[in-house]
């Protein structure tokens, strides 16, 4: 029509130009553009807006820089153009030269901050404007909401109240986002009251809003009683209402209020389909969705996401490839069913296949993948997926930058421990792996325009994870400067980081915190405290325990794990009595504790007893791990042979760590014969671990065999093998104070070194002669004695008694297992000095008081 029109004016070529941009022609617009010789500001404008809708903000600034004039619409289409496409600065630079702004021009550079999460230099412009529109207030109320930050949100809303700004339909629903995160019931019905006099309460769309908020504010019978009062229902109503009885665990429910529609719609069927799913009854689900003649995408994914939550793949599969325009939520549910089956490896393949569909993967499938990637710890796969992120420019999202985080927080890097294994330093695999992928991490973390709780949680999580503990606490109190309040996850990974760190005044205060945030009832967080103070060396978890009014499995076994961590084995069974008496069925972690416990407490027969009941009484088949602690329990007991006979006769093949088990057992017992005969086993086996060597070593030390013990430091030379430095740390006043042997660094080492020298002194006076079989070097004696007075628990015991108070108790971590002469020195001292020392070594927790030990010397 265009063609064959005798008269065209510029109103018809800017309609024409309009048209193929609409319709996302942009190489056609841009013919015509070029062909039309009377070309005004509003067909340049044209231009410059198609450009800058589709995303091609390049085009538009050429387009932008061309125009021979320029109006306010023009400017505010390049604002758009830039922080559509996430390019704020470039958006903020025009904003800057406007000549002129209008209202649309202030809301589009807000919108573009609010959008990537920038709410502080959105506020700040919404500040310092004269004049606002319903759509400047909606705008910030939303990026409130949009970032977790609910509070913000509602004072926005309530300052838009107070300058007598009549709020719409839109904003009404915005507002109820905000308040349905506070869980007051109150700020929902002032609402109400609110819609009722603005006319909106008859709206199905508020009253569908309201509907929502109710239920996700736990009061769903106020849902079920707005829902029989609303004038009007939509298909969204039914659905929403449906879905609520559903995950209220009221299915009778659902399904009779499915009955009552008689329209039952394509969205009301998709919310019964879900409904049944979820309830294991994918039969009826499926029958519905037989019934439907034209199901939506919706439809399709929902059946799909119900076969795979039932772990029924292969169908998920079939309905997933039958889909007739499947759109990247049918991807979604359909890697999300391998990931939630266990398949990780298989969903990345499903998103690879995405990829190559041509379809632009969306936020969730970028997630998902970045999870699976975790799971099987496929950094180099991560990577890949992060620059597609980049490419799609996705990377100012949320949810998929904290999936980034979480990603390089639990990978190592594949290339690094390739180039480890080339030079021939693998001890440097793991810590150079985690050190670059947390380095990836926190970059990604700093780059993220907009960080909300969860961001936070994931990359306090990633250091606590590495064992920087130390960053992960500086990184939590920057969070809480910048105003936000920690979760669930934040404070687990906290409590996780003082239990390594052994920091019991900052567990101590982390509790305190849980009390102030209110998740002293929460099950996840109540376990992760039961476990920072076992680890922490103090029994305060059993309080806590005690109180819970819930326990799950996980609860039980932190109870277990800690009596074993702290020596207390018979504790450990009657726990594990108690807990057979509750009902609670024990699971493989609970044996694994238990017999670790009756291994550290020579409790041979109990653990006998247990182990045989795993498969007899409980179905459960022992795993290596069950059998190292077996092994363990009958080595440390003195029965090696029938130790050595255990690990022949086991169904699963064995490791080097349970080897490893035995030839400690040897060393303890002087067994010579039989630990050269497992070191080599060892060495057969490949082993790389300083531990194996210097435990060889160690029982030639002990018999004299000096010539033996070089032969292992020239083999260990040789492999690349280097013994692992012995390492004690105490904390003092909130500062972690770290003890290597023969420590010279430290500020006071020579006060230390002082105190030691006197308290061996007075040991020594005992008739204590320092046992120097621990020392593993062919030297003299007097030199052996040297090399035992400097151990590092030693030095930091001293310091201990230097820096606290008379009668303080003592906690030293050690990064290895203690030896004998340094276990009898630290009894002694709890004998002298009147202290408690609480001691945690590479294996277990050591209480000395009043020259005893609670391990009774059998360790």
């Amino acid at each position: 029509m265009f063609d064959t029109m005798p008269r065209r004016d510029s109103g018809s070529w800017n309609t024409m130009i309009s048209g193929y941009i609409q319709n996302g022609l942009l190489n056609k617009a841009q013919e015509l553009f070029d062909s039309f010789q009377g070309k005004n500001v509003r067909t340049w404008t044209i231009l410059l807006s198609g450009y800058a809708r589709h995303g091609r903000a390049h085009e538009a600034k050429a387009v932008f820089e061309s125009m021979p004039e320029r109006n306010v619409v023009s400017w505010n289409a390049m604002i758009t153009a830039y922080a559509q496409n996430g390019l704020l600065r470039s958006a903020r630079d025009v904003f800057d030269q406007m000549p002129v702004r209008n209202t649309v021009s202030w809301n589009s550079m807000i919108t573009g901050y609010c959008h990537c999460g920038m709410m502080g230099e959105a506020r700040e412009l919404f500040d310092q404007m004269e004049e606002r529109n319903i759509a400047s207030w909606m705008v910030m109320v939303s990026g409130y909401v949009e970032i977790g930050e609910c509070c913000e949100a509602w004072m926005v809303f309530l300052m838009m109240l107070r300058s007598s700004m009549r709020p719409d339909q839109a904003i009404l629903v915005a507002a109820l986002l905000a308040v349905m995160r506070f869980n007051k019931l109150e700020l929902i019905e002032s609402l109400r009251v609110m819609a009722l006099k603005t006319g909106y309460e008859s709206n199905v769309v508020v009253g569908t809003a309201f509907l929502n908020a109710y239920i996700a504010n736990g009061s769903l019978e106020y849902g079920v009683k707005l829902f029989e009062r609303m004038p009007e229902r939509n298909e969204y109503s039914w659905s929403t209402m449906i879905a609520a009885f559903s995950q209220g665990g009221r299915l009778d429910d659902a399904i009779a209020l499915y009955e009552r529609d008689t329209e039952k719609g394509v969205g009301t069927q998709t919310a019964m389909i879900t409904a049944y799913a979820q309830n294991g009854r994918i039969q009826e689900a499926r029958h519905i969705f037989d019934e439907i003649a034209n199901p939506t995408v919706v439809t399709w994914n929902a059946m799909v996401a119900g076969y795979a939550q039932n772990g029924m793949l292969e169908e998920a599969k079939n309905i997933f490839y039958k889909t007739p325009v499947p759109n990247a939520a049918s991807w979604a549910a359909m890697i999300s069913g391998f990931i939630q089956n266990g398949q990780s490896r298989e969903a990345l393949e499903v998103f690879a296949e995405l990829h190559s569909s041509g379809i632009v993967p969306n936020c969730s499938n970028f997630t998902s993948a970045l999870f699976a990637c975790a799971n099987i710890e496929d950094v180099e796969m991560g990577r890949q997926i992060h620059c597609f992120v980049i490419k799609t420019r996705n990377q100012f999202n949320s949810f998929v930058g904290n999936g980034l985080i979480s990603m390089y927080a639990k990978c190592k890097s594949t290339d690094v421990s390739q180039a480890c294994r080339i030079k021939g330093v693998e001890d440097s695999i793991s810590w150079l792996s985690e050190s670059l992928t947390l380095d990836d991490a926190r970059k990604t973390f700093e780059r993220m325009p907009r960080r909300d709780v969860v961001s936070w949680s994931a990359i306090i999580s990633a250091y606590e994870q590495a064992g920087q503990g130390d960053t992960a606490f500086k990184l939590f109190f920057e969070m809480l400067r910048r105003g936000l309040k920690p979760n669930e996850s934040t404070i687990t990974s906290l409590l996780s980081a003082c239990g390594y760190l052994g920091a019991t005044k900052l567990g101590e205060q982390i509790h305190a915190l849980i009390h102030k945030l209110g998740l002293d009832t929460c099950l996840f967080v109540c376990n992760a405290l039961i476990t920072m103070y076992f680890k922490c060396g103090i029994l305060d978890g059993l309080g806590i325990f005690r109180e819970m009014p819930d326990r799950d499995i996980v609860t039980w076994n932190a109870v277990l794990t800690g009596y074993a961590q702290n020596g207390l084995g018979k504790e450990a069974v009657e726990v594990f009595k108690q807990m057979e008496t509750t009902g609670i069925s024990p699971n493989e972690t609970s044996f694994l504790a238990l017999l670790c416990a009756c291994s550290h407490a020579g409790l041979v027969d109990e653990g006998w007893t247990y182990f045989n009941s795993m498969s007899q009484h409980y179905g459960i088949t022992p795993s290596v791990y069950h059998y190292t602690c077996m092994v363990d329990l009958l080595g440390r007991a003195g029965w090696l042979s029938e130790a050595e006979d255990l690990i022949w006769s086991m169904p699963v093949k064995p490791d080097s760590v349970i080897w490893e088990a035995l030839l400690g057992a040897c060393r303890i017992h002087r067994n010579t014969e039989l630990g050269q005969r497992v070191a080599e086993r060892l060495f057969q086996m490949g082993t790389k671990r300083s531990g194996t060597y210097v435990l060889l070593s160690n029982m030639y030390a002990s018999r004299g065999m000096w010539g033996k013990v070089r032969e292992i430091r020239e083999m260990m030379s040789d492999r690349g093998v280097t013994k692992e430095p012995g390492i004690s740390w105490i904390q003092i006043k909130n500062k972690v104070h770290y003890f290597l042997m023969g420590e010279k660094a430290h500020d006071e080492i020579k006060e230390i070194n002082m105190a030691v020298n006197e308290l061996y002194r007075r040991f020594r006076a005992t008739g204590y002669v320092p046992d120097t079989n621990f020392v593993l070097h062919d030297v003299a004696e007097e030199q052996k004695e040297d090399d035992l007075l400097y151990h590092s628990e030693k030095l930091a015991v001293a310091y201990g008694i230097l820096q606290t108070p008379n009668g303080a108790p003592i906690q030293i971590l050690k990064n290895l297992r203690i030896c004998g002469d340094c276990h009898s020195f630290m009894k002694f001292v709890s004998s002298v000095a009147q202290r408690k020392i609480i001691l945690r070594d590479g294996n277990r927790f050591h209480h000395f008081q009043d020259g005893l030990c609670s391990c009774g010397d059998y360790w």
